[in-house]
Order: structure tokens, then C-alpha cells, then sequence
């Protein structure tokens, strides 16, 4: 449980500054040179602290009252600002210290502009609970967010009947990275959308509709504050938008989007299972076989980083290491539900009772079938993938939330996969790889448009390729609750 209360960020002018963890210090004094004024800003604490039990990754939340910008036409609002994605201590109480040089913890820290409402003399504390869920998160998956990336959060993000139930990332307009001996510290603010607006973002690119709501004053303006009394998306406001800006823009450039955290399993139907370490228990065990270290870095670099390399859409080898927080160009999509219950720790007990088998014993499979099974929001997001990323010579990666399976789709213009035209399927322990070449892109588009509705579909949908061997289905978010579907 969380706490209201006024901040001890004051502290260093009294002399205590020495008893102050350095990396929170230095969060502290972006806070102070931002808010000079705002010397003890209430402050949302978790009472039981993350590294002690408690269920809440932030330590704090401090909540500052924002003039805004007359020049910049910026109205009054809330500036929220957590303290705990990154790492506030420096002794592996609650991150691992890495040194100066690289992230510190997660690398970031999380902001919100809230519009503040007319009589209003103390900022709401709901969204300090919104930016615990997405610490949650973060903590939980491993997920690092960028920005341009977007959250589907399927629910009024205060709990009312707005039509806001959606965000999207960018960097705060005013905060201002900072190094710290743990490593740097980048300030990503979390903006609210609507459920139209999330969607073009899927299909073309974050920070492209990021940009068209700058540009329009009650959707956010240039410092992107979010208003929940907002009725109306920017395409109802300015109904040219879509034609001239959205479906120009996917046309030309496609999506930038290159994966999601999605609930999806895959099944190897070439063959039934001989043995516990067959390539389909993966998908069906009770304690599906986990992704290798280099495996997923390999995926999250893909995701990270982009694949624009030379022109060329390129997967890293596997065993690539980590390089760098940047995605140029890229950006990646987290399909979440409005809880998250399981905290760090009960996710690193789990993986460590989980069979861990060691990169160079696990080979790399060609497989004659397959069976690819989403839920439907991820199914939904099947014309995108082929659409917008396969049909541009890149790929899209399906990065299972509830174990380590991932479905990554090639087009033959990606370097470095392990799926290739002669063996279209293939598997790398949990991680499968499709490769589709353009004229079954093309069939697989007609017979899946209708994902592509706005409309609730009835479930479950089956498609087929008999002759090429592939198999997907599109079931209810129930199927999968159970390790066994």
C-alpha cells in the first residue's frame, strides 16, 4: 500500500545529503532544477519498500504543480515524476550494478503530464498507482520501454469513462538525462490516447502520431499533457489527419513497430513429442523448456535496436550481446491488461525451478508443420505484421508474457535468420522463426482480412495453408490461462 506524504527531497539543503542514496540524489536534483520552488512536492511512498517485500517496484512518486507555457500555448497541469526503474542505491539491493558506463537499472524513469482541473489544489494520486502497474510490468517481463513504443491498456486509465485507456511513450520534454556512478538516467513520459489513435500507432509508428498530438492543443500539445476529459480523438478533430498523414505515411514507410509482448504458443505438428526435451513441450509441458540467455538477448535486441542495417532488415547472431538503449526507427508494442500480480520476486523463483538447458545443447530444428495459436488482440495485429513489416523486407517477433515461447516472422529479405525458403520453419528451443515469402504474404493477407475488423470477431477462428503446412488460430484470452492449451 502507498502512502501520501510531503517528500524528503528537501533533505539535501539540510545538511543530510550524505545519508542520501547517490542515484536517487541525483533524480532529486533534476526534480530541483526543474521545480526550484517545489522544495517538498507531496510524494507518493510505498510504505513497504520493493527490496523488502512490498509489492510496488517505486519507491517514489513525487507530484509537482506545472505553470505550463504561455508562449507554447502549454496549459497548467501535474508533472509526476517515479523513483525506482532506475537504480537508487548502487548495492544490488534491488538492481544489479552494471558500473557508470551503461543504464542505470532499467535506464529510465517514468513521467506524466496530467492537465490540472479548474479548483484543483492537489494533484490526483491515481496516476502514481498507473506508473506502479507499468513498474510492475517492467519488472516482471524484463521489458525496457523506449520512446515511440505503446501500452494497450484496455481501460480508462483513471478508472472512469474517458475515452483516454491507452499510451504511448516519448521522452519529457524537460527533463534532462542524467549520469549517475550506477549509470544514466533517461526521463520517459507516459501520454494518454485513445483506443483510435493506439491503433494508427500500431500500424504506422509511435512517434508519428506522438507528433500529430503535439500538434493539436486539446490532445496534448507540445508537451503532450494528458486531459481525461478529452472526447474526441485527433482524427475526429481533424478528420485529414487519417488520409493525409496516417495512411500516407504506412504506405510509404510501413510500421515501425518490429514486435509485441503478446499471449501466443506455437506447436510443432510435424511430429508428436518423443521425449521431455522435444521442441513441443515447449508449448504444452507444465514447465514449458526456458529461452537461453543469448536467445533472448538475441530477441530483445531485435526488438531494441532495429534491423536497419546497409538497407537490410538483420537479426543479430545469437549470442550477440546487448549494444545499446537505442532503437532507432523501431518501436515495440506491450499488450497489457490493467493488473499485474506477480511480483519480481515470485517471477525469479519460478525461473529458477524452471529446467535452464545451455545454449550449445540446444540445436537449432527444421520443422514440416506448425500450429501458431494467438489471443485476439494479437491476432488482430496479423495484417501488420505482414502488411506493414513483411512486405517492407523486415520481420515481427510475438514475444509470449506468459513463459519464454517467441514466433518471430521473417521476409526473405532478412539476414541472419535461422528459418530459411528451403526450410521455412525452424526452431531454436522455445523460439520459432517463420520465413514467408512475398506471394504467401500476399495469400495469407486476403484470407486473414478479416482480423483486420474494428468489430468483436467470434471466437475461435481457424486458418489453414494445407499446402504449406501452417496452421493459425485465434482463441479467447481464457486458453490461455492454462500452461497445458
Amino acid at each position: 500500500m502507498d502512502e501520501m506524504r510531503p517528500t524528503s527531497g528537501a533533505a539535501p539543503h539540510l545538511g543530510l545529503a550524505s545519508l542520501f542514496p547517490t542515484g536517487l540524489q541525483a533524480v532529486y536534483a533534476e526534480c530541483r532544477r526543474l521545480y526550484p520552488d517545489q522544495v517538498n512536492p507531496l510524494q507518493v511512498t510505498a510504505i513497504v519498500k520493493y527490496w523488502l517485500g512490498g509489492p510496488d517496484p517505486l519507491d517514489y512518486i513525487s507530484m509537482y504543480r506545472n505553470v505550463g507555457c504561455v508562449a507554447q500555448d502549454v496549459q497548467e497541469h501535474w508533472h509526476y515524476i517515479s523513483m525506482g526503474l532506475s537504480d537508487l542505491y548502487g548495492d544490488n539491493r534491488v538492481h544489479e550494478f552494471t558500473g557508470p558506463d551503461g543504464p542505470s537499472g532499467f535506464g529510465f524513469e517514468l513521467t506524466f503530464r496530467l492537465k490540472r482541473e479548474a479548483g484543483e489544489t492537489a494533484p490526483p494520486t491515481w496516476p502514481a498507482e498507473l506508473m506502479q502497474g507499468l513498474a510492475r510490468y517492467v519488472f516482471q517481463s524484463e521489458n525496457t520501454f523506449c520512446s515511440g513504443d505503446h501500452i494497450s491498456w484496455h481501460s480508462p486509465l483513471d478508472n472512469s469513462e474517458s475515452r483516454i485507456q491507452h499510451m504511448l511513450l516519448t521522452e519529457d520534454p524537460q527533463m534532462q538525462p542524467v549520469h549517475t556512478p550506477f549509470g544514466q538516467v533517461n526521463f520517459l513520459q507516459i501520454v494518454g490516447v485513445c483506443t483510435e489513435e493506439l491503433q494508427a500507432a500500431q500500424q504506422w509508428n509511435g512517434q508519428g502520431i506522438l507528433d500529430l498530438l503535439r500538434g493539436v492543443h486539446v490532445a496534448g500539445g507540445p508537451w503532450l499533457v494528458t486531459d481525461m476529459r478529452r472526447g474526441e480523438t485527433i482524427f475526429e478533430i481533424d478528420p485529414h489527419l487519417q488520409q493525409e498523414r496516417v495512411e500516407k505515411g504506412i504506405e510509404a514507410d510501413g510500421s515501425n513497430l518490429s514486435g509485441v509482448s503478446a499471449k501466443c504458443v506455437w506447436d510443432d505438428l510435424s511430429r508428436p513429442p518423443e521425449d521431455e526435451d522435444d521442441s513441443r513441450s515447449i508449448c504444452i509441458a507444465s514447465q514449458p523448456r526456458r529461452l537461453s540467455d543469448k536467445d533472448t538477448e538475441q530477441i530483445r535486441e531485435a526488438l531494441r535496436k532495429g534491423l536497419e542495417i546497409n538497407s537490410k532488415s538483420v537479426l543479430p547472431p545469437i549470442g550477440g550481446q546487448r549494444q545499446s538503449h537505442d532503437r532507432p526507427q523501431q518501436s515495440l508494442g506491450h499488450l497489457q491488461t490493467q493488473h499485474a500480480s506477480r511480483s519480481r520476486k515470485d517471477s525469479l523463483e519460478s525461473e529458477s525451478s524452471a529446467a535452464i538447458v545451455p545454449h550449445e545443447l540446444v540445436r537449432t530444428r527444421q520443422l514440416e508443420s506448425v500450429h501458431l495459436k494467438f489471443n485476439q488482440e494479437s491476432g488482430t495485429l496479423l495484417p501488420l505484421c505482414l502488411r506493414g513489416r513483411l512486405l517492407h523486407g523486415r520481420h515481427f517477433t510475438y514475444k509470449s508474457i506468459n513463459g519464454d515461447t517467441a514466433i518471430t516472422f521473417v521476409s526473405t529479405g532478412v539476414e541472419g535468420a535461422f528459418a530459411t525458403e528451403e526450410h521455412p520453419y525452424a526452431a531454436h528451443g522455445p523460439w520459432l522463426q517463420i520465413l514467408l515469402t512475398e506471394e504467401f504474404v500476399e495469400q495469407m493477407l486476403g484470407e486473414l482480412q478479416d482480423l483486420s475488423s474494428r468489430e468483436e470477431t467470434k471466437l475461435p477462428k481457424e486458418y489453414s495453408w494445407p499446402e504449406r503446412k501452417l496452421k493459425i488460430s485465434v482463441l479467447p484470452d481464457s486458453a490461455f490461462d492454462s500452461p497445458l492449451q
